[in-house]
């Protein structure tokens, strides 16, 4: 059943139902809930959620009582045990939640539900629940829970009074003495902070100091008796504490019979009225049981979807049909709708309502389901290997009282191959006598569905003009897979969505391009998304590699990440030549990174002579330009 529950999520409708319910037990019992096989118990389970929910619907929602850790005080006072201030106080709390749920069911009792009567069972055990009220609270033994113990407390004040004013009194007296203004509790006694060099001027013992040692936290020998008398009084105190709470738990240990049986039922009712709880949250109502494996369902919707946008289902299975072969578009709610069927008698065998407007759910041994592709890589399971393990589990479990929902099956394989597989699956559970409801996407499954006695073929609607799935189940028809219209409306170009339906529906040869296909034609798809980063490819060209840089260029030359400026372009060899701050320097194109485009540092027809060249080279320019000059050089630096 685990599988099952898994797949159908069965588990989340149980963690819903758990939300709702305030004790443990009730608690526990959600989470270990199992479809029940026997009839009569379905019958009274689904009849106590409908009483749950006429109550909540008319009366509204009962008042929730305290049940924490009342396990633990009832052992606790079984075993002779004394039972403390909380606990009791818990105890208390459970009376008076008693006594107040009691009060809500005898008021239901005009509904007519026998639910109501349940308030028969339950006992407030008011003197207990006064008594306990009186004595504890807020976690503590009341003053006034007995005459000795008021006595008692009252003492106490009188004497911690004297004990404080006597203290202060030897403080304002002698502040210096003392390292702070106020008096202290040390091991339960009365001390004063006494500075270590004047020990000697307050008598007292010397109950504690502090972690430097500088400070003595001093009892005084003034105040010794009175913190003598206090600490006698408190132990009176303690005594008489104890025997009062020995008393109620004496009191308590008398009532456990009752105690024990309002545990029962208020752990009982807690778990039928989160039952109505979820009925009401759903708006669900009571499904018909039938032991004739027949299933009806009107309206139904699925309880984990928003009910304001789920499309109803309506549904029926097993009066002249055996199985149900559902075809139709992907996202047209084929795998909700036979979750749903296979959810709503799982709910209904646990007592739960169900979600539509009307309903006759058949009583199964067992729901058996194979939905996903279960593909686990750790068990080396394929999609088509795990709905074949699925298949098997199921053919060994199967009888003619079992449900078997399977989704998408004979896919994950070979086409021709996975249809005849899905046939004989299908044959074989018609022969086994269960009930069975299948999705599938083959033709020839489709015509299996139309030609078999006892299976009939069901399609989900879908509008051909918007392409939008209906949600809507129709029986007795089978159902297009609309891939090409949904994959035209989505951009395909038409003359693929043309190819595909040749190669698809046996015209292959008319789809088959004549033309070689090229990895560079992409005229239907231009390119989106990111891209490959490709290494980039030496540069070989002297036209191309002058282009890299430019004379004047600003560069960072590596490794130094030094500045410098191209004095001449990269060469053949891939050199280039730097300016640096004190010389000019030849090295490889890849050492030197651009910062900034000469263009961007200097205006057009710049002269880089004022840069690279020394002065008397400029001179020597200078003049020849004026004509020949006799005996006049221009030395070139060729570092």
């Amino acid at each position: 059943m685990d599988h099952t529950f898994q797949t159908l999520e069965f588990y989340k409708i149980l963690e819903v139902l758990e939300g709702f319910s305030h004790t443990e037990a009730a608690k526990e019992q959600i989470r270990n809930l199992t479809p029940s096989r026997k009839e009569s118990q379905v019958r009274k389970d689904l009849r106590d959620t409908t009483e749950a929910r006429i109550i909540l619907d008319r009366m509204g929602i009962p008042p929730a009582v305290a049940m924490k850790d009342l396990t633990d005080i009832i052992v606790t006072a079984k075993q002779g045990g004394c039972l403390q201030a909380g606990e009791l106080e818990q105890m208390g709390a459970m009376l008076t939640g008693v006594k107040r749920l009691k009060e809500f069911l005898n008021r239901c009792k005009n509904l007519e539900v026998s639910l109501a009567y349940y308030e028969l069972d339950l006992d407030p055990l008011s003197e207990l629940s006064q008594l306990i009220y009186e004595s504890i609270r807020n976690g503590r033994v009341e003053d006034y829970a007995s005459r000795t113990l008021k006595n008692l407390r009252q003492e106490i004040g009188k004497v911690e009074e004297r004990l404080r004013a006597k203290t202060e009194s030897i403080l304002r007296k002698n502040k210096k003495y003392f390292s702070d203004s106020f008096i202290t509790i040390k091991n339960g006694r009365t001390c004063l902070p006494v500075k270590k060099d004047y020990k000697s001027m307050v008598p007292g013992s010397v109950i504690d100091q502090s972690a430097t040692g500088a400070t003595l936290f001093i009892e005084p020998a003034a105040v010794s008796m009175l913190n003598g008398e206090l600490e006698q009084l408190r132990i009176e105190e303690e005594n008489e504490v104890r025997r009062i709470l020995y008393t109620l738990t004496g009191v308590v240990e008398e009532n456990l019979p009752v105690l024990e049986k309002n545990k029962h039922y208020l752990e009982k009712l807690d778990f039928l009225f989160a039952k109505g709880q979820l009925s009401l949250e759903m708006n669900g109502i009571q499904p018909s049981i039938n032991t004739e494996r027949y299933i009806q369902i009107i309206q139904g919707r699925h309880p984990l979807m928003d009910a304001s946008t789920a499309v109803p289902l309506t549904f029926e299975i097993g009066k002249t049909e055996q199985g149900i072969i559902i075809t139709g578009p992907n996202t047209g709610g084929k795998t909700v709708s036979i979750k749903t069927v296979g959810l709503f008698c799982l709910m209904a065998q646990c007592g739960l309502h169900v979600p539509c407007e009307q309903a006759d759910l058949c009583m199964n041994s067992q729901v058996l389901c194979d939905i996903g592709d279960g593909q686990n890589i750790t068990e080396n399971l394929s999609t088509f290997s795990a709905h074949i393990s699925n298949v098997m589990r199921i053919l060994d479990a199967v009888n003619k009282e079992s449900l078997v929902i399977m989704d998408e099956l004979g896919s994950g394989t070979d086409p021709a191959e996975g249809m005849g597989i899905a046939i004989a699956i299908l044959e074989e559970l018609r022969l086994r006598g269960c009930l069975f409801l299948t999705t599938t996407h083959y033709p020839e499954v489709k015509t299996y569905a139309r030609e078999t006695k006892g299976v009939t073929n069901a399609r989900m609607a879908f509008d051909k003009n918007t392409l939008e799935p209906l949600y809507l189940m129709e029986i007795g028809e089978a159902g297009e897979s609309c891939a090409l219209a949904i994959a035209k409306r989505l951009g395909m170009p038409e003359e693929m969505v043309e190819k595909a339906r040749a190669y698809a529906y046996g015209n292959w040869k008319e789809g088959k391009s004549q033309e070689k296909f090229s990895l560079q034609q992409t005229g239907h798809y231009p390119s989106k998304g990111p891209s490959i980063e490709k290494d980039k490819k030496p540069i070989t060209n002297k036209n191309e590699m002058e282009q890299l840089f430019s004379i004047g260029d600003s560069v960072l030359v590596y490794p130094d990440k030094k500045k410098g400026i191209v004095c001449k372009t990269v060469n053949e060899k891939g050199m280039i030549q730097i300016q640096m701050p004190d010389k000019k320097i030849w090295l490889n194109q890849k050492r030197v990174k651009l910062l900034v485009r000469s263009a961007q540092l200097y205006p057009e027809n710049y002269d880089f002579s004022i840069i690279f060249d020394t002065v008397a080279n400029r001179k020597a320019r200078h003049k020849m330009e004026k004509g020949y000059q006799e005996g006049l050089e221009i030395r070139q630096d060729e570092k």
